[in-house]
């Protein structure tokens, strides 16, 4: 069984008003009726309209199309999603015996056909929504508490396309990665005909840091070094998410010597690390007496740091 496109059907966009849908149904219905219509395919194009136009100008039953749309492409096959429900009232209104045949396999795949004068109805569940949570590496590292504000469109009642806004208080899990996801249980869209809500899915992007970057839960931090601290090798003082520590940096390290702080990186099951990459800060030779020392130590310490490439 094949998607159908019921906007394609009426030759209209997925923005489309109810009352651009109606227009459209109107002027098709006039062009392909069995009574008028002289093209051969005339009774089988007023169908589909006929149809298309059932769906789209309820608001409820259009949301619902809407929701399972956006997994299709027309042409494609289509299966209803297992979340999806059939259900009918006694209501008293709706399809009867006499629209038998009128509607196609796909049509009744996803709202059935309702019998001897009961309401058509269905019910289903929200669909899921999503959105990205942006996070400061302290606030991974300790977990807190954010305030987020959401606009997600709806339809309202007149099927006029709306943006709702809602305020939501979320927890930041201590230890959260990027790209993990916190699940919001029933914060999603609003289910159709009495069906669950969906939940909200909230993507954790990393704010970039003047300090730190991560590595899943390895944290790393540049560090500038003097020439002297690195040759010789001295004790430093390092920031980490947790507070300062102490660092002995070895005697003849380079720049991009990598250091290990273990278990300094972000909280889990294990920590992570945090890695010190050294950079050694050259002080600028801007007076005769650093100059001079310059000089000195080329004089004293000859080394050709390219010989390598030369070779």
């Amino acid at each position: 069984m094949q998607f159908k496109d019921y906007y394609a059907v009426l030759g209209v966009p997925r923005e489309a008003t109810q009352d651009d849908i109606k227009r459209a149904y109107r002027k098709l219905a006039r062009k392909y009726h069995p009574d008028v219509s002289k093209e051969a395919d005339a009774e089988e194009r007023f169908k589909e309209v006929a149809e298309a136009y059932e769906v789209l100008k309820d608001p409820q039953k259009r949301v619902a199309y809407d929701r399972v749309g956006q997994q299709w492409k027309a042409g494609q096959d289509f299966h209803p999603p297992p979340d999806w429900e059939g259900v009918f009232d006694l209501s008293g209104r709706g399809f009867t015996d006499a629209d038998s045949g009128h509607f196609s396999d796909f049509f009744e795949s996803l709202f059935g056909r309702a019998r001897h004068g009961r309401e058509f109805g269905f019910r289903a569940r929200g669909a899921d929504q999503h959105a990205r949570v942006v996070v400061s590496l302290e606030e991974a590292y300790q977990g807190s508490t954010r305030t987020i504000t959401l606009v997600a469109p709806e339809l309202d009642q007149e099927g006029h396309l709306v943006n709702r806004t809602r305020t939501l208080n979320v927890k930041i899990p201590k230890g959260v990665l990027e790209g993990q996801r916190i699940r919001l249980a029933g914060q999603g869209a609003p289910g159709l005909g009495g069906g669950p809500t969906g939940d909200l899915y909230l993507e954790v992007e990393f704010q970039p840091h003047s300090l730190w970057r991560a590595e899943r839960r390895d944290i790393y931090l540049e560090l500038p070094v003097t020439p002297w601290e690195a040759a010789l090798g001295q004790t430093v003082t390092v920031p980490t998410l947790g507070g300062k520590v102490e660092l002995k940096i070895p005697p003849g390290s380079q720049s991009g010597t990598r250091l290990r702080l273990k278990g300094r990186g972000l909280p889990g099951n294990p920590p992570g690390d945090q890695y010190v990459v050294l950079k050694i800060i050259t002080p600028p030779a801007d007076t005769a007496e650093s100059r001079a020392l310059y000089e000195k130590m080329a004089a004293t310490m000859p080394m050709n740091p390219r010989a390598e490439l030369e070779a």
